[in-house]
């Protein structure tokens, strides 16, 4: 059954799983009507660790999203992200069969080129356990003239693309829709996380100028680079919000449970940001006194494991090799780009611009939403929309836009298990 004018997204993290509900209005632009959040303990950095866990933790948001929206919820696009996913940047070159009207003129670059190319530029030899995710345009060169972004109906004799290739565990992918299928609702699709987050933070400009984004989440922090508008480097660090909650816990000898509390009260990672260092108050353990502990501790103790978050991050982009500096900075989304002083300890390390990732305003429950930690949720909704606009159009591939290939992740799952089986 169709959603009916919705475009649900649903973004499963290691410590919780949020689903956004957007509605199409009449001028074909997207409300948020919906919104659920629920306690994820199914995963472990991004990989499906509990079936049973996760899908109840699926119906839990989905059902929230629902009775805020008043609307039933059959469909969604679903986030995947994790340590699992990779990237690498290929290229394909092919003649051009086009042909103008004058037989001895050069030859027209048409749809069926562009498709040619990207093939090409895909076909690239993976371990037996990776599926391709995402194949991403990034440039066009037409006759060794680079930089071109869409080199439809141009006349050339040679065609090349430059594009980002997205891959992520097959057995990941096929459990995280598992997950979702038996807790009542179908994926559309799968579309990775930090492409998602972009879709709901960043700017035309931001991407053009060249940008980080930093998903500071609970298992791991993912990170996509931008440059001259287009995705060129896919990176993920596997620490996030969970060690700084362990920090807490071996630190203060308090437990898991109690040291995540502790963290989402203080909310900070510089002590002399705070306004006012009040008592955050443990219950105590086995009918011992509650014990006080002052948010400027917990800050302490946040400070030194979010640096080397970043420091880790930097590393990782220093090794790329980028034609430019990032002129867009850093944008920070996910739960850790809450944190006090998050901002301005990320520009101690990047030494660059740094702000935090709110998703940009679209209608409707604006003050529910407008969050870091709803960043990945929005961006699905903005990216569903876009996909199922796609679909209906059948004006043939969009040379701006990701190359989905000739089949959804689905089938390159049931192709992949196919090669295994037989």
């Amino acid at each position: 059954m169709a959603n009916d004018g919705l475009v649900v997204g649903l973004d499963i993290g290691t410590t919780s799983i949020r689903a956004v509900i957007g509605e199409r209005t009449e001028k074909g632009t997207i409300e948020i009507t919906g919104v659920g959040t629920s306690p994820s303990s199914g995963l472990r950095k991004g990989v499906v660790v509990n079936i049973e866990a996760t899908l109840q933790s699926v119906a839990g948001a989905i059902d929230a999203a629902e009775m805020m929206s008043g609307r039933e919820v059959h469909t969604c696009w679903t986030g995947i992200g994790g340590n699992h996913i990779d990237g690498v940047n290929s290229r394909g070159v092919v003649a051009v069969t086009g042909r103008s009207r004058d037989e001895k003129e050069n030859r027209e670059i048409g749809p069926e080129d562009i498709e040619r190319v990207l093939e090409v530029a895909r076909a690239m030899v993976f371990p037996m356990d990776r599926q391709i995710l995402e194949v991403i345009p990034q440039a066009y060169i037409v006759d060794k003239q680079p930089g071109i972004r869409s080199p439809l109906n141009m006349i050339g004799v040679s065609l090349e693309a430059e594009v980002h290739i997205i891959t992520c565990s097959a057995n990941s992918a096929q459990n995280l829709i598992k997950c979702v299928n038996r807790a009542g609702f179908r994926v559309n699709d799968l579309v990775l996380q930090t492409l998602a987050a972009g879709r709901a933070v960043l700017t035309e400009e931001e991407k053009e100028l060249g940008v980080a984004l930093v998903d500071l989440g609970g298992g791991t922090t993912d990170v996509m680079v931008y440059c001259q508008g287009a995705p060129y480097s896919t990176l993920s660090i596997p620490l996030g919000g969970s060690e700084i909650t362990q920090d807490i816990s071996i630190v203060k000898n308090i437990s898991f449970e109690n040291a995540e509390r502790a963290k989402i009260d203080a909310r900070c990672c510089i002590a002399d940001l705070l306004e006012n260092d009040d008592d955050i108050i443990i219950e105590g353990l086995g009918g011992r006194p509650p014990l006080p502990i002052p948010k400027s501790q917990i800050a302490v103790i946040v400070r030194p494991r979010l640096a080397e978050i970043f420091r880790m991050v930097k590393d990782r982009m220093d090794t790329l090799p980028l034609s430019r500096p990032l002129g867009g900075g850093i944008v920070l989304t996910g739960g850790g780009a809450e944190f006090i002083g998050a901002v301005e300890l990320a520009t101690q390390v990047f030494r660059m611009p740094v702000r935090v990732g709110n998703p940009l305003p679209l209608g409707g429950l604006l003050e529910r939403y407008h969050s870091p930690v709803f960043a990945t949720a929005v961006g699905l909704v903005l990216e569903g929309n876009i996909r199922e606009g796609e679909k209906t159009g059948e004006k043939g591939p969009d040379p701006k836009v990701r190359e989905k290939g000739r089949s959804s992740i689905f089938g390159r799952i049931g192709e992949w298990f196919k090669k295994e089986i037989f």
